[in-house]
C-alpha cells in the first residue's frame, strides 16, 4: 500500500514539473532569493541573488531589529506577429522577501549595500555597542 501511494504522490508530482505547470516566479521566496551570509573582518556579508531584477525593484529596510530585503517586479510580455497584431501576452506581478534578525543595535547607517550582476550585496558589523540614549531635558518655564 505505501508503495502505491508513493507511486500515485509521484505522478502528480511529476506532473506539476512539467515545464507546462512552471514558471520561473512560482517559486517560494528562499528558492528565488538564494542568500550566502560569510563572517569576515568583524563584519557579516550577505549576497543575495535576485537574478531578473534592476536595482530600482529592490528594497532593503531595517525595523525592530529585522533587515528586511523586497524585490517586486511588474513585468508584460508580449509577442506580435509580421502585421503588428498581438498573437500572445502575458503579464506578471509579484513579490518576493526575505527577513533576518540583525539586532536592536544596528542602524541604516551601519548597512552598506551594493547591487551588481544580479547579486544584492550587504556588510554590516557583526558587534554594535548600542549607544545609550542621552536624556534629554525639558525645559521649564
Amino acid at each position: 500500500m505505501l508503495l502505491a501511494n508513493r507511486g500515485f504522490n509521484n505522478l502528480f508530482d511529476d506532473m506539476f514539473s512539467d515545464p507546462f505547470f512552471t514558471h520561473s516566479y512560482d517559486r517560494s521566496s528562499a528558492q528565488i532569493m538564494k542568500t550566502d551570509i560569510h563572517e569576515k573582518d568583524g563584519n557579516y556579508l550577505i549576497e543575495m541573488e535576485l537574478p531578473g531584477y534592476a536595482k530600482e525593484d529592490i528594497k532593503a529596510d531595517l525595523k525592530d531589529g529585522y533587515l528586511t530585503i523586497t524585490a517586486h517586479k511588474n513585468e508584460t510580455k508580449e509577442e506580435k506577429d509580421a502585421k503588428g497584431n498581438c498573437v500572445h501576452k502575458e503579464r506578471y506581478t509579484g513579490t518576493c522577501n526575505r527577513s533576518f534578525y540583525v539586532g536592536d543595535a544596528l542602524t541604516q547607517e551601519d548597512i552598506k549595500a551594493a547591487f551588481k550582476d544580479g547579486v544584492l550585496h550587504l556588510r554590516f558589523p557583526k558587534e554594535i555597542q548600542k549607544q545609550e540614549e542621552q536624556p534629554k531635558l525639558i525645559t521649564i518655564e
